[in-house]
C-alpha cells in the first residue's frame, strides 16, 4: 500500500472514531453544565474557596472570576519555577529564570503551553506535575466555561445570568477532563508511553557515546496535553519522541483526544439551544474546513519535485519515520487547527506551502474544530458575523437562534475578531524592525521571515506550536510572546463574555418565513466564505511575504 493510501486510511479511521464519540460525548457534557446536582468532592471545593455554586453571575462577575483565578495561576506557576532549586525531584535542575519563567506561566495558564526550554534539561518532577500538569487541566476548563457561557446567552431569555463560574471550571475539571485524560493514560501505558518519577539515565548511542535521559510523569501528562488541547510536551521533541509518542496507533490515538471535545462540544451546543441541527450546523462549518486542510496538506507533502523527494515517497525532512508523510499531514493540521501546538514532526522543514497551510490553521482562530471551548465560542461569533452579512444582503434585521444582532453584538464580535491579527502582525513587525531577533532566526529571506510570524500567529491565537528554526528563549521574545499569550486569550473573553451577556438579556424574536435557517447547507457554506474571505483579507499580505513566497520559489 502506497503512502498516499494509507494516509487516506488513517483519515477514515479518524473520522469514524470521532463519529463514534460525538453524541455520547456531546450529550454527556450537555448534563454536566445542566445538572442542579453537585458532587460531594465538589462542595468540599466550593466550601474550600468560598463560593456559592447556586448563584448565578451576571457577565461582569463571570469575567472577575475568571480573570482571578488565571491571575493567581499565574503567579503561582512562576513561583513555583522560580524556587525549583529548592524543591524536592528536581533532578538537579536550577531555577527558572525570570524571563522565562514568565513566559512559561504565561503559556500554560492561557493552554498556549508554548516551550521556550528543552522540558528533559529544564523542568524537574514536581514543576511538571504540579505546576504545568495542573495548568492543562484548569486551563482548558477556563475555555469550556467560556463556551458554556456563550451557549446559555443563546439559550436563556430576559437575564443576564449566565450560570457560575466557579461551579463551571470545576465541573469541567472533575467530570470530563480527569475522567477522560485517566482513561487516556491508561491506554497511552499499555501503548508503551512511560510513566515513572525516575532520574537522569545515561544511555548509550549506536555510534558510540552516550546520551542522559530522563524519565516523568510523562502517560498522564501526554493524555491532558492532548485531551485538553494544551500541546506543551514533557520532552523538547514533544509528540516525535518516542518516550511520548511510541507507535503509528498512538500518534492516531493521540490525534483523536485532540480533537474529540472540540466536535463534540457543538452537539453539546446544540442540546443546549434545543435544536441539535444547529450543532449538526456548526460540526460540518469545522469538518468542512478540517477536512480541506488536511486534504491541502497531503498534497504540499506528497506533490514534491526531485528524485530525492519521490524516492522518498514524499517530504520526509523532519518527519518521523514510524509515522510518515501522510500521519504527520494529519497531525500538523489537526494540531494547529486547534489550540494544541504539539507537533510530532518539524513544521519548519514543511514545504513552503505546508507550512504556509500550518500558519493559516491558526490564523482562522482555530475554530475547526478549535481548542477546548474557544473552538466552539470562536465558530459561533463568526457565526453572528456570518449571519449580520446575510441580513446586510436582503435588507433584514440579521437574527441568529431566535436572537437580533443588533449594533452592540455586532460591534463586540467586530472586536473580537480584530484582536488576535493585531497582536500578531504589530508584534510581528515590531520584532523584524529590531536587530536582536533577526539574530535569533535560524535562515534568512521568507522562510526567516515566517519563523517570526509563525511564532507569534502561534502565541496570539494561544497554539503553541514553532517552526522550531526560530532561537525564541531571549529576554525579548519570552516577554513579548507572553504578553502576547495574555491578550490573545484573556482580551476575546472579553469580549465573548459581554456578548453572552447582551444576548441573554434580549426577548426572543419569533421565527418567521423570512428567517435565515441557520441550520441548513446554505448558511454552513456562508460560514465557510466568510471565515476564509475574513482571514484572507487580514493576512494575505503577512503570508505572501513569507510561505506564499517560499512556495512559489521552490
Amino acid at each position: 500500500m502506497g503512502p498516499v493510501p494509507a494516509g487516506v486510511l488513517q483519515l477514515l479511521a479518524l473520522i469514524g472514531a470521532l463519529a463514534l464519540a460525538y453524541i455520547p460525548l456531546g450529550d454527556y457534557m450537555a448534563k454536566v453544565f445542566s445538572s442542579d446536582k453537585h458532587w460531594r468532592v465538589e462542595k468540599w471545593i466550593y466550601k474550600g474557596i468560598g463560593s456559592n455554586p447556586d448563584a448565578d453571575m451576571h457577565w461582569p462577575a463571570y469575567l472577575r472570576g475568571l480573570l482571578a483565578f488565571s491571575a493567581v495561576s499565574v503567579l503561582f506557576l512562576y513561583l513555583l519555577q522560580r524556587l525549583q532549586g529548592v524543591l524536592p525531584l528536581s533532578l538537579g535542575f536550577k531555577s527558572i529564570d525570570p524571563a522565562q519563567a514568565f513566559n512559561t506561566a504565561a503559556s500554560f495558564v492561557t493552554n498556549t503551553d508554548w516551550q521556550s526550554y528543552s522540558g528533559e534539561q529544564t523542568m524537574g518532577h514536581v514543576v511538571q506535575t504540579a505546576g504545568l500538569a495542573v495548568q492543562n487541566f484548569v486551563s482548558a476548563a477556563v475555555g469550556i466555561a467560556v463556551a458554556v457561557a456563550l451557549v446559555r446567552g443563546f439559550a436563556r431569555k430576559r437575564t443576564g445570568e449566565l450560570g457560575n463560574f466557579w461551579t463551571d471550571l470545576v465541573r469541567g475539571t472533575i467530570r470530563i477532563l480527569v475522567p477522560g485524560a485517566a482513561i487516556a493514560a491508561i491506554v497511552l501505558v499499555a501503548c508503551g508511553v512511560i510513566q515513572n518519577f525516575s532520574g537522569i539515565h545515561e544511555v548509550g548511542q549506536f555510534l558510540g557515546g552516550s546520551q542522559q535521559w530522563n524519565g516523568g510523569a510523562v502517560a498522564s501528562q501526554e493524555a491532558i496535553k492532548e485531551f485538553g488541547t494544551n500541546g506543551g510536551g514533557y520532552f523538547n521533541a514533544n509528540s516525535a519522541h518516542p518516550f511520548e509518542n511510541p507507535t503509528p496507533f498512538t500518534n492516531l490515538f493521540e490525534i483523536f483526544l485532540l480533537l474529540v471535545i472540540p466536535f463534540s462540544l457543538t452537539r453539546t451546543f446544540g442540546v443546549i439551544v434545543g435544536s441539535v441541527k444547529q450543532g449538526y450546523a456548526i460540526l460540518a462549518t469545522m469538518a468542512t474546513i478540517g477536512v480541506g486542510f488536511v486534504a491541502l496538506m497531503m498534497w504540499s507533502e506528497f506533490a514534491h519535485h526531485g528524485p530525492a523527494l519521490q524516492l522518498a515517497g514524499g517530504a520526509m525532512e523532519g518527519k518521523e519515520v514510524r509515522f510518515g508523510v501522510g500521519s504527520s499531514s494529519i497531525f500538523a493540521t489537526s494540531t494547529t487547527l486547534t489550540s494544541t501546538g504539539a507537533v510530532d514532526s518539524f513544521h519548519s522543514s514543511f514545504t513552503g506551502l505546508g507550512g504556509g497551510i500550518a500558519m493559516l490553521g491558526m490564523m482562522l482562530g482555530e475554530i475547526a474544530p478549535g481548542g477546548t471551548g474557544s473552538g466552539l465560542y470562536g465558530m459561533l461569533v463568526m457565526a453572528v458575523i456570518a449571519v449580520f452579512i446575510a441580513g446586510l444582503m436582503v435588507g433584514r434585521t440579521p437574527e441568529y437562534l431566535g436572537k437580533k444582532i443588533g449594533s452592540r453584538e455586532i460591534k463586540l464580535a467586530a472586536c473580537y475578531i480584530l484582536i488576535t491579527p493585531a497582536l500578531v502582525l504589530v508584534f510581528t513587525a515590531a520584532s523584524m524592525a529590531l536587530p536582536t531577533p533577526p539574530h535569533s532566526m535560524l535562515n534568512s529571506g521568507a522562510h526567516g521571515f515566517s519563523e517570526v510570524l509563525y511564532a507569534f500567529t502561534s502565541a496570539s491565537n494561544n497554539n503553541g506550536s514553532a517552526f522550531a528554526g526560530l532561537n525564541a528563549n531571549t529576554d525579548w521574545f519570552n516577554t513579548m510572546t507572553g504578553l502576547a499569550m495574555i491578550l490573545g486569550r484573556f482580551l476575546p473573553m472579553v469580549f465573548v463574555l459581554a456578548l453572552a451577556g447582551s444576548l441573554a438579556e434580549q426577548k426572543p424574536v419569533p421565527f418567521t418565513a423570512g428567517t435565515l435557517r441557520t441550520e441548513k447547507p446554505l448558511f454552513t457554506g456562508l460560514l465557510v466564505g466568510a471565515i476564509l474571505i475574513i482571514t484572507g483579507l487580514t493576512y494575505f499580505p503577512a503570508l505572501a511575504l513569507g510561505p506564499l513566497a517560499e512556495g512559489l520559489a521552490s
